[in-house]
């Protein structure tokens, strides 16, 4: 039987606060999520929502509690191990992007191979395959700063799965865009994610597109607070 895609258990994230207080941006969070599953994270700004996902990710630590990705338990990792299984499972999707506006569209995609030294043969057909499904081709060659901003989350995506990895996190993916834009690009992620056979855990302030999930988690003020399954 596979592990858990992403695994949870008793996950608090604590920072100080004035004086000796303690903020606490997760609270006591548990929750397990198979494989092949997509699920929405809701609640409002400043719920935790972001800070579930950089933990999921491995980019930061939880104060107390452990997190697993497929498994492996992120907790027992170093920065750079915790960097390695990033880099190996796990793609990510930001609300604003995150793309180099002085690289063309094709590098842009190909920036985790890139980076990592990898040969331009050995990714020259994932990158041109991954912009001919999100219908940019022709726009290749060209810098991303000229694109719209639903092209540009487009790159975004084919960028983080790239080296289709088996868990994909995304912050607000829509957040950044009009409804009809934000639309197309949920409908595209999530129809790619279910090709490539991925796990996605996707932040959302829209009930429409919560509901496009397996599962919806709500956080309210850091906890865990209700659940709700697409079959209920």
């Amino acid at each position: 039987m596979d592990a858990s895609a992403l695994n949870f258990t008793d996950v608090s994230k604590v920072y100080d606060g004035a004086g000796s207080a303690e903020r606490y941006a997760l609270r006591d969070v548990t929750f397990d999520i198979a494989p092949g599953k997509t699920v929405a994270i809701v609640g409002r700004s400043g719920s935790g929502k972001s800070t579930l996902l950089h933990l999921a990710a491995g980019i930061d630590v939880p104060t107390r509690g452990s997190v697993a990705v497929y498994g492996a338990a992120l907790n027992g990792l170093g920065e750079t191990e915790r960097t390695r299984l990033r880099r190996r499972d796990i793609g990510f999707v930001f609300q604003l992007f995150h793309l180099l506006p002085h690289l063309t569209v094709r590098d842009n995609v190909a920036l985790p191979d890139l980076i990592a030294g990898v040969r331009e043969r050995t990714y020259r057909e994932r990158v041109a395959a991954l912009l001919e499904r999100v219908g940019l081709p022709d726009r290749a060659g060209d810098p991303v700063a000229g694109l719209s901003g639903g092209e540009m989350q487009r790159v975004a995506i084919c960028r983080a799965l790239l080296r289709r990895p088996r868990l994909l996190l995304a912050d607000e993916p829509t957040g950044s865009l009009d409804d009809a834009s934000g639309q197309v690009v949920m409908d595209l992620m999530l129809q790619m994610v279910a090709e490539e056979g991925a796990t996605l855990v996707y932040a959302t302030h829209s009930r429409e597109l919560a509901a496009m999930a397996d599962r919806t988690l709500r956080l309210h003020s850091g906890i865990l607070e209700a659940e709700s399954d697409a079959s209920e």
